[in-house]
């Protein structure tokens, strides 16, 4: 048996093979992740130190990290839920929202990653994992990072999210710097959420937000007839994607412009169809594939100074 820091250990019935008992592993005793385990159990909060029997076996969970070599690895408090969003593999840092928040709260008030643990009453283990890998902490748990950093738990779990982005402080030394076309295809990606402008039938001007696709080289959405989107068919549109964030006052914008077509050949529309990684988030009939053409691409990404 062997197990990482955030999986399962579930005790069931030898009867009956129904789950009797479960907790998520919180430390490790061995090298290699052997028993015995620091478990905090579901119905309790309580961790105990078990020795797993015949009747246990280990629920994996897709966000594992390395034991440390150095004795227990257990968090005095804290852990991640099963379930949560997965992580890359242990050695490929993939921090998320939260744990972003708390390393630039903490270099901010100039704490090391030890000072902040003791505060917090964790593992300094447990705070580097959760700095460097998407986490899903308790509400115990950031409400003692919270307590230990001076700030609130609504601020770590980025309490102003329906708030426009932008509103943090600038950086003390930003750098703008014009991105390439290589860089821009490469911030594209394959999918995601842009936003069109385009002239509406009564002349008017309209920024909305659409789910896309890059196939080939050129940007594809779904849309309904005579929607907003829509009107984008026959002109030259302009089309961005952007990325705030909003922890570390940086991101980066880019923008494509060129002519819109609707897709009308039917293999191709089933080709799209195909290839689509989404379905659009406004929900209803909306079968009408647009493409666009960057006869331009643009884009500027915010740093600081010294990267």
């Amino acid at each position: 048996m062997r197990a990482h820091l955030g999986d399962h250990l579930v005790i069931e019935s030898p009867t009956t093979g129904a789950t009797r008992r479960d907790g998520e592993i919180v430390g490790l005793h061995h090298e290699d992740g052997t028993p015995p385990y620091d478990v905090r159990w579901s119905d309790t909060d309580d961790v105990t130190l078990v020795f797993p029997g015949p009747d246990a076996h280990i629920l994996h969970v897709e966000h594992p990290r390395p034991a440390t070599t150095h004795g227990s690895t257990r968090p005095a408090t804290g852990e991640t839920r099963p379930g949560s969003s997965a992580a890359p593999r242990a050695g490929t840092p993939n921090p998320g929202d939260i744990g972003r928040r708390v390393a630039v709260e903490r270099h901010r008030q100039g704490l090391s990653r030890g000072e902040t643990a003791r505060r917090a009453r964790m593992s300094p283990d447990y705070l580097a994992y959760l700095e460097e890998q998407t986490a899903d902490p308790s509400v115990a748990t950031l409400i003692r990072l919270a307590d230990a950093l001076g700030t609130s738990v609504g601020a770590l779990r980025g309490g102003g999210m329906d708030l426009p982005p932008g509103q943090g402080h600038a950086l003390l030394r930003p750098r703008l710097r014009d991105l390439s076309p290589e860089e821009c295809r490469m911030l594209l990606s394959t999918h995601g959420l842009g936003r069109i402008a385009v002239s509406t039938s009564d002349g008017h001007p309209a920024v909305v937000p659409v789910n896309y696709e890059v196939v080939d080289d050129a940007i594809v959405f779904r849309t309904a007839p005579h929607s907003v989107p829509a009107a984008a068919v026959g002109q030259e549109v302009a089309f961005e994607v952007d990325h705030v964030d909003e922890a570390l006052s940086q991101g980066w914008s880019v923008l494509a412009v060129g002519p819109a077509s609707v897709v009308t050949e039917p293999e191709a529309v089933r080709e799209l169809t195909r290839r689509a990684h989404t379905t659009p988030w406004a929900g209803g009939e909306r079968e009408m594939w647009v493409s666009i053409w960057p006869e331009s691409l643009t884009g500027r990404r915010i740093t600081p100074a010294d990267e």
